[in-house]
């Protein structure tokens, strides 16, 4: 397992580091790869060459637009895609994801709010992170009362009630964008998803909640491979099931809260990602968690890299994008789920 993650994880991140710098150089301003390396070098203390001269505009679009932009994508691709494991590790359902479940829903819910009256700097930069992360748990707990009978939970009755619970608070947010008069584009801007105008602050918010959720999921990663024998099964082997169930929940439904909350509804990216990886390394979440976490950098990167670029000067929402690319990429799971069933379409 070891040398496979080693493997994996070393040509991922290999990737992501392309990905990065092959980014920066895409835009408006197109920057040769040379250039763009030189700067990033440039920036580092120990590795820097003081008499290298660059432009003074190629280094304000490398380091002050385009990195951080980009490293916001690195770091909210790895929460929606950690999220989605967590998720679909729980609840052993591959089409199991914060957004399928309603928890971005709720998110929303309370970063809408916080826009609609004007609160959302009551506690500066963190007030819709700690709103989005309160209102996504208390969606958590409708969808899984709503699911629970009879002391059990089904997990198509659970994706069934996500999905309820998703239209309504989504028909909820939409009432307040009826009510909003100066901050119509604002919540709607944000209701689309993205990562235009932000900068180095919203970066420095996600990387804690990063830096805590990554080791959490790796903690629990061995008890979620039991949990696909079933929950009784994963108790007798000595897995504290409940325990397990409510640190995982929460630990995603925190990284989900602190994505949303600052580039907006960016769906899919917790379903598309594991999925993907575990179809390459197989179900070992030892394996999935890191590699998803890797795997949904890129993934975003390069799903930003094309909203900004693909109808360039105008933008496409970022959530538009991974929309395009998430909903058929769903209905094909839907499809050999069912096929696997025996059923017919």
């Amino acid at each position: 397992m070891r040398l496979k993650l080693y493997v994996y994880g070393g040509a991922a991140m290999l990737l992501l580091a392309a990905s990065i710098v092959i980014s920066l150089s895409i835009g408006s301003a197109a920057l040769p790869l040379g250039e763009v390396w030189g700067i990033l070098l440039d920036q580092l203390p120990w590795a820097g060459n003081g008499d290298a001269k660059w432009d003074e505009s190629s280094v304000a679009i490398v380091t002050q637009v385009r990195l951080s932009r980009i490293l916001l994508a690195v770091l909210v691709g790895a929460c929606l895609s950690l999220a989605g494991a967590g998720f679909q590790g729980v609840l052993r359902n591959p089409l199991a994801d914060p957004f399928t479940l309603g928890v971005a829903s709720g998110c929303s819910v309370g970063a809408a709010f916080l826009i609609l009256f004007g609160y959302q700097t009551i506690l500066g930069i963190w007030s819709i992170p700690i709103v989005a992360f309160a209102t996504g748990m208390v969606t958590l707990v409708i969808v899984f009362t709503l699911a629970r009978a009879r002391g059990e939970m089904n997990v198509e009755t659970l994706i069934l009630s996500g999905v309820i619970v998703q239209a309504f608070l989504g028909a909820f947010v939409s009432f307040m964008v009826s009510l909003s008069s100066g901050v119509v584009n604002e919540i709607m801007f944000w209701l689309m998803g993205s990562i235009s105008g932000r900068g180095w602050e919203h970066v420095k918010v996600v990387l804690p909640f990063l830096f805590v959720g990554i080791p959490i999921l790796i903690r629990y990663a061995q008890p979620l491979n039991l949990f696909i024998f079933g929950e009784r099964h994963a108790s007798h082997l000595g897995i504290h099931v409940e325990r397990t169930k409510l640190i995982v929940l929460l630990t995603s439904t925190l990284l989900t809260a602190v994505a949303v909350s600052m580039t907006g509804v960016v769906g899919f990216v917790g379903l598309v990602v594991p999925h993907l990886v575990r179809l390459l390394v197989g179900p070992d979440y030892r394996l999935i968690i890191p590699l998803s976490a890797i795997g949904g950098s890129i993934y975003l990167v390069w799903a930003d890299t094309l909203a900004r670029t693909a109808l360039s000067p105008k933008e496409i929402p970022l959530g538009v994008v991974t929309a395009l690319i998430g909903a058929p990429f769903f209905a094909y799971l839907l499809y050999r789920r069912k096929m696997k069933q025996g059923g017919s379409i």
